[in-house]
């Protein structure tokens, strides 16, 4: 990859696989936003999405600060997902509109605006000081979860989103959506045969994030129930904060 591309790519510059940019949407012509309102609501109505909205490409990144250190394997390359443009736009009005059904629990540090990883450090280093002042000790455990955002299984979060009570609608378009992902890898200016993807959610998407934390926000509520554990999440790291049972077999 050029470093002029590799550039584009880190800047979130990079175009899909129609050459559309953000660019291209911010300069357009006014009429655009009404045509991509109708198509939008068409897609609500019918509870599907474009075929091209399913399609991306990925751009393998060296991890390697010096790949000439040592060989390259394939686990040192990150993969970044470049989608559809227009699909993005449609994914922030979700967002807007349906935001409500993907709220998750005020443990989870990520993926919130205003809130961040030194927000969790803040609140772990808090409930512990709170438990010790108060005589007790305090068993940590965290967990990292590997390549988590893609082992998403998809009729599990179908299944909590039910539980939401989402509209039957954007649950059409979710399964639709899932249902027809595709990636190729590109390299330079050669690209693989087109992927399935059956697993995870979707990369590069505006709404996975959303949906991961949904995901994972039933283990909170499973960890709580004995209410011993307090448990902290930002994003895919987990911890979770357990007190000695003697405590409240003496309270």
């Amino acid at each position: 990859m050029t470093p002029l591309s590799l550039r584009c790519h880190k800047r979130g510059k990079a175009a899909d696989l129609d050459n559309l940019t953000a660019e291209h949407l911010t300069h357009c012509h006014p009429i655009l936003s009404v045509i991509l309102c109708k198509l939008f609501n068409l897609i609500l109505i019918r509870g599907c999405v474009p075929t091209a909205f399913g399609y991306s490409y990925t751009v393998p990144i060296c991890k390697l600060q010096d790949s000439r250190v040592k060989s390259v394997k394939t686990d040192d390359f990150r993969g970044i997902a470049i989608s559809s443009v227009i699909s993005k736009v449609f994914e922030h009005c979700i967002l807007d509109r349906f935001g409500c059904f993907l709220n998750t629990t005020g443990n989870q540090f990520g993926f919130k605006k205003g809130l961040g990883c030194t927000d969790a450090i803040y609140t772990v280093r808090k409930t512990v000081e709170r438990f010790v002042n108060g005589g007790s000790t305090v068993n940590l455990c965290a967990l990292d979860l590997t390549k988590a955002f893609d082992k998403v299984n998809h009729h599990a979060l179908y299944i909590k989103l039910m539980q939401r009570r989402i509209p039957d609608t954007l649950l059409c378009i979710f399964e639709n959506w899932f249902l027809n992902c595709w990636t190729c890898i590109k390299w330079n200016n050669v690209t693989s045969d087109f992927i399935q993807i059956k697993f995870g959610v979707r990369q590069g998407s505006v709404l996975s994030p959303q949906l991961f934390a949904v995901y994972l926000n039933d283990i909170v509520s499973q960890l709580l129930v004995s209410q011993r554990c307090f448990v902290v999440l930002y994003a895919d790291d987990i911890l979770i904060m357990a007190l000695p049972s003697v405590i409240y077999s003496n309270s």
